[in-house]
């Protein structure tokens, strides 16, 4: 019987195990692990400050309806809070400035439970970062990934304290790389932000975000457009954020690496002028005398792509890329003169107090 239904239906046969179909691929159910690895190192932030210090002591209406208030109205009002990212077992914590700005005390709340004061150890307004010490035994300190291998379409995962109402996870993407967020109330000097989707509302600033293995990769601060953009938030790259806690530690504030080259970025215009395939690079338009650059060599009109292994398409990535950068350091420069790429080797050092700079065209 089986041998006349395959004749009549051959179609019944097994079908050989090749033609079997792909198996799904999907990500995975759950990131409780990268949860478990990351979450102890996230804590909440609270600090207290002096109406004096508030941001709308200034306004000529503040004492008016100062006055007008009840005390627990007062209360609230001198009270902040935000989060913050345990960074070694020493007790050092990351947090954001806006989030400790003016304040006259500091607590922080662990994950499991245990309260701390917190010391000031230095803060950068430019950076929006500042850092806390803690003095309690057996620390949780987070695994730190690298923000530079991030890319758009990666898993992410924001811890931190929204609203007060304890230790929150938020789960997106990221969204870009390489953010310019000038004028979305942070800081302005580095352009370099993570931007994502995970929600990051008042009180996640100064927590973590976290890949999906739980490694840190950025420390989230302001979300853009004053809030509006729910859907918009931003990072700290992780690898900035600790340059400028070791800044911050060693010397009291952060020391950016410096060159001593004043650069533009290219458009088609300048690309062509200078026999360029493409405008990706920074033409030096002036080099600082006897600084890094010029005793590495370089020259006005040299056109640089690359610091070390870091693509330079415009100004903010130079900027980005020497922001992880202290003085001391040696870097490789990749540098187009003249149509031919060349290398040189420069040690980075800081800005010093005068400068003499050669324009394009001298020397």
């Amino acid at each position: 019987m089986a041998a006349a239904l395959l004749f009549i239906f051959p179609h019944l046969r097994d079908k050989p195990s090749n033609s079997a179909p792909p198996p799904f691929s999907s990500g995975p159910e759950t990131y409780s692990s990268a949860v478990n690895l990351a979450a102890p190192a996230v804590v909440n932030v609270f600090s207290k400050r002096a109406l004096r210090n508030h941001p709308l002591a200034n306004h000529p209406l503040f004492p008016y309806y100062l006055n007008k208030m009840t005390p627990l109205q007062r209360e609230r009002m001198q009270q902040n809070l935000g989060s913050g990212v345990i960074v070694n077992e020493a007790g050092y914590v990351l947090t954001n400035f806006h989030v400790i700005s003016g304040a006259e005390q500091i607590a922080v709340v662990l994950a499991d439970g245990r309260e701390a004061r917190a010391t000031l150890v230095g803060s950068d307004a430019d950076f929006d970062l500042a850092v806390l010490k803690i003095d309690l035994p057996n620390l949780k300190a987070i695994e730190v990934g690298d923000p530079d291998r991030a890319q758009v379409g990666d898993v992410v995962l924001a811890i931190g304290n929204p609203f007060g109402v304890g230790q929150t996870v938020t789960q997106g993407i990221i969204s870009a790389t390489g953010r310019d967020v000038e004028n979305a109330g942070v800081g302005g000097y580095l352009q370099n932000f993570l931007q994502t989707d995970a929600a990051i509302n008042p009180g996640n600033s100064g927590g973590a975000l976290v890949d999906s293995r739980g490694r840190l990769l950025g420390i989230n601060t302001t979300s853009a457009l004053n809030q509006t953009v729910p859907s918009i938030s931003f990072a700290i790259p992780a690898n900035i954020a600790l340059k400028v806690m070791q800044d911050l530690i060693e010397f009291g504030r952060v020391v950016p690496g410096w060159l001593g080259i004043e650069a533009q970025n290219l458009n088609p215009l300048l690309a062509r002028s200078f026999n360029l395939a493409s405008t990706n690079g920074v033409i030096v338009t002036a080099i600082y005398k006897d600084g890094p650059a010029h005793q590495a060599g370089l020259k006005p009109g040299d056109v640089i792509t690359h610091i070390n292994a870091t693509p330079i398409n415009d100004g903010k990535h130079g900027n980005a890329a020497m922001a992880t950068l202290r003085p001391g350091e040696v870097v490789t420069i990749t540098y187009i003169r003249d149509g031919e790429p060349l290398t040189t080797r420069a040690a980075v050092s800081e800005r010093p107090q005068s400068e003499e700079r050669q324009t394009q065209g001298e020397g």
